[in-house]
């Protein structure tokens, strides 16, 4: 994995059409790119490092042709080197793919194919195919029934797009991977729903082709694309299939950096307007009413969520939210649910996943419908695979989140899950309480945004020996997500406790050294109990950051303090964040890092 990028029909404007893709997929983190083009002609280049390497490459390299398809990888198989990086090619040089997933039985093909005669060049699973597709070749076989014949023996995860040696086409294939097609304009700039028209596209994620065109077709698991002067997509018996187009709401300036140093930055600021987004004509605040009719009249009389990383964090506030209100709901790790999952009895079973790609929270949510279960997934993407998998969706609407580590999205799945609890299970007394802080949530954070004193206590402390992070209740996820952002940008060492935790081991580790950040809201048992937890601390030394509303007393015991608005307690959660997430990213900023494009990490993870 990680991205793709493919198109026909560009002329003279391929290559640079799959550069600019390519550019366009640097937010899903990456070690090497490389790009093939065919046609009339039919070449290579590809290289370990960033784009900037490949377009320096290209510069020594002359590559033309009227079909192509590029690649960045995130490493599987093998480390990030020239011969690992895709496009991966045949002993005969006249086939050339690019793959995403992870192909399971690899080796197994790999050793025929071997014995067979061929000759690899890299570590990877991904160079099989090409070998394969050259066996069918050889064995007189057209070019697209090679492609299909090759796909049909592997095993695993799989979004893969070809190209041949004399043919203007681009062959597709996906397999619990996502490819999306962009249907290009057509001669008079409107977009070609007829499917006549080209140029097409193929990626791995939208934002790859959105400055050409807004109209896309998603293709299912099993389904085998033709890109060529037309399009065909048929299904794993050869049929064709008829393929709805959809048209992408956002616009492709909202993927740019609009004057931000990063685009995290960006986004961290975007938040109050993704947060406006996701409640619009959700809520009734006369009527103290929420409708959410993506989900229907759900009644869960028991919850699991499955999520992996922030969006985990998410599925223990929003259980928090449903055992408040009185439904048995856990949530549970992705990847442990999908490999040994509990019972689901009546369960509703809720995935979590900002991309809808997640491949171990798809996992788990495959796992839950075989046995049964209802499922819905909270999700910032329309017409992912999640959102065509599950029973319903609810939508985030905190539009294309470009930074690998995910801010706006957060807040947006803590919003969402607010109105999830409102619209399904909670009464009108705790939905009066509730909504109109909702409804000021919004601007209270564009509050925050605007005193925040991150930047000074970030500076102060960038050169600590590591972080941690505490809070209770609503605010322990918080804690989580705040040394989950530090650990990914920053590469520096963080930990998140449920407060009442540090004394039962963690605080053997606690010195001068070690800036505890503590998150405390409200003046009640929770609070005091948190600020009693401050106190522990001080007393070995250790500076402490209180992030609070002023309620309490924790800023009497702090060194510094990150303040928020008196709000909702459900509603605070979100403000704590965001002062946690601005330290993230002034530290990272403070030590040079390349917050965009943290180390070893992908922006949508789509391999278990």
């Amino acid at each position: 994995m990680c991205g793709i990028i493919g198109c026909v029909g560009r002329g003279d404007e391929t290559l640079e059409t799959l550069v600019h893709g390519l550019e366009s997929l640097e937010y899903r983190g990456y070690d090497s790119a490389g790009v093939a083009l065919g046609g009339d002609s039919f070449g290579v280049c590809k290289t370990s490092g960033e784009i900037e390497q490949l377009r320096a490459a290209l510069a020594e390299q002359s590559l033309s042709g009227s079909v192509g398809i590029g690649h960045t990888r995130w490493s599987t198989h093998g480390p990030p080197t020239d011969e690992n990086a895709h496009p991966h090619q045949d002993c005969t040089g006249e086939v050339a793919v690019v793959h995403n997933g992870i192909i399971e039985n690899y080796q197994e093909l790999r050793d025929d194919l071997t014995a067979a005669g061929h000759t690899f060049k890299s570590e990877t699973d991904t160079e099989v195919v090409p070998h394969l597709i050259e066996d069918e070749l050889a064995s007189g076989a057209a070019p697209e029934a090679a492609v299909r014949t090759a796909v049909s023996q592997l095993e695993g995860s799989y979004a893969i797009a070809a190209i041949v040696d004399g043919t203007d086409a681009l062959f597709a294939a996906r397999n619990d991977s996502p490819l999306v097609i962009g249907v290009g304009l057509d001669a008079e700039g409107t977009g070609s729903t007829n499917l006549a028209n080209g140029p097409y596209f193929i990626a791995s994620d939208v934002p790859a082709f959105r400055k050409y065109t807004a109209q896309v077709i998603y293709l299912e698991d099993g389904e085998f694309a033709r890109l060529d002067g037309s399009l065909t997509v048929t299904g794993a018996d050869g049929q064709p299939v008829e393929k709805a187009v959809e048209t992408i709401e956002w616009d492709p300036e909202e993927t740019g950096k609009s004057g931000y140093d990063h685009y995290m930055l960006k986004e961290i600021n975007e938040q109050p307007r993704a947060l406006r987004q996701c409640l619009r004509g959700r809520v009734d605040e006369l009527a103290s009413t929420v409708d959410v009719e993506s989900i229907g009249d759900l009644d869960p009389s028991g919850i699991q969520f499955v999520a992996c990383g922030t969006s985990y964090h998410a599925a223990l506030y929003g259980s928090q939210l449903f055992e408040q209100a009185g439904v048995p709901s856990q949530a549970y790790l992705a990847s442990e649910y999908a490999s040994s999952p509990p019972p689901i009895g009546d369960d509703l079973v809720v995935g979590i996943t900002q991309s809808g790609e997640t491949a171990d929270t798809l996992s788990a949510l495959r796992e839950a419908k075989q046995r049964g279960a209802e499922t819905l997934t909270v999700t910032n993407t329309v017409g992912s695979t999640a959102t065509r998998e599950c029973d319903h969706a609810l939508y985030i609407r905190s539009g294309p989140e470009i930074g690998v580590a995910a801010t706006k999205t957060f807040a947006g799945q803590l919003a969402a899950l607010n109105l999830f609890t409102l619209a399904t299970v909670e009464d009108s007394q705790r939905r009066s309480s509730v909504i109109p802080a909702l409804r000021d949530l919004p601007g209270d954070m564009q509050s925050v945004l605007d005193n925040s004193t991150a930047a000074e206590v970030a500076e102060e402390y960038a050169t600590a020996e590591s972080f941690f992070f505490i809070g209770r209740r609503y605010q322990y996820p918080v804690a989580l997500e705040g040394a989950l952002k530090l650990k990914e940008i920053s590469y520096e060492h963080a930990e998140g406790f449920a407060a009442g935790e540090l004394k039962h081991g963690p605080l053997a580790l606690v010195t001068d050294q070690t800036p505890v950040f503590a998150l405390v809201v409200g003046d009640g048992p929770i609070a005091r109990k948190t600020v009693g937890n401050i106190k522990e601390v001080q007393a070995r030394d250790a500076p402490v950051v209180a992030v609070t509303d002023g309620q309490s007393n924790a800023a009497t015991y702090a060194d510094h303090v990150l303040e928020i608005p008196e709000t909702n307690p459900r509603a605070a959660a979100l403000l704590t964040n965001v002062q946690l997430q601005l330290v993230a990213y002034h530290v990272a900023d403070n030590l040079g890092r390349p917050i965009d494009k943290p180390r070893n990490l992908a922006k949508s993870v789509t391999v278990e």
